[in-house]
């Protein structure tokens, strides 16, 4: 017989937070092709990836100046206006997340995110003080898909996969907890996540 579901886990850029460059640099690059290209090749996901996993913005942004120096100022912004890329947060998925805690489930976050950064959304959005513990990426020099990341929540708050429903925007990022045993959920928009939290009996 299955177990019950008493902890849900959840993804917060893009799930709880919205977030995008492009939201900053439309306000530097007035060629939508070109600001694109900027952020495909020059300031694109891998790099910010390498912050996400605990490399100091700093030596980020002066390895892409050496390489771009006619960017320079471009890439500095990423840093520097990062609070500029933050949408702001998803009303629908802060909504469920207030309905899990009045009903007493169990609510942990893991994301993947700068530590230098973190703490200006601390600040920004109250809700991330609702969770029982948050693990970020930046801080444990780990980042989703590995599953060390993942047994470090599991491992910190002492949880048992089995009960566990993990909600993650990125699908390989929930296949990598559905492999450690958890229930997987692919967010895309908030009435499909309250579809599943109903369907598991969890509101």
């Amino acid at each position: 017989m299955s177990k019950p579901i008493n902890t849900v886990i959840f993804d917060l850029g893009n799930v709880l937070i919205g977030w995008d460059p492009r939201r900053l640099y439309r306000q530097l690059i007035d060629d939508e092709e070109r600001m694109e290209w900027f952020l495909r090749e020059v300031c694109n996901h891998e790099w910010n990836e390498q912050q996400d996993a605990g490399r100091p913005w700093h030596e980020g942004t002066a390895m892409l100046r050496e390489r771009f120096p006619e960017h320079a100022e471009l890439i500095d912004a990423y840093h520097l206006r990062w609070k500029e890329t933050l949408v702001g947060p998803i009303e629908g998925s802060v909504a469920l997340l207030a309905e899990l805690k009045e009903r007493g489930v169990r609510v942990l976050a893991l994301t993947n995110w700068s530590q230098e950064t973190f703490p200006i959304a601390r600040q920004l959005f109250p809700f991330l003080g609702w969770f029982e513990g948050i693990v970020v990426s930046g801080e444990e020099r780990l980042v989703k898909p590995d599953p060390r990341i993942y047994r470090c929540l599991l491992e910190r708050y002492a949880v048992d996969p089995a009960t566990a429903l993990y909600i993650d925007d990125s699908a390989r990022n929930v296949e990598a907890a559905e492999a450690l045993g958890m229930h997987g959920h692919w967010f895309r928009d908030p009435a499909g996540l309250r579809e599943r939290l109903m369907g598991l009996g969890l509101l």
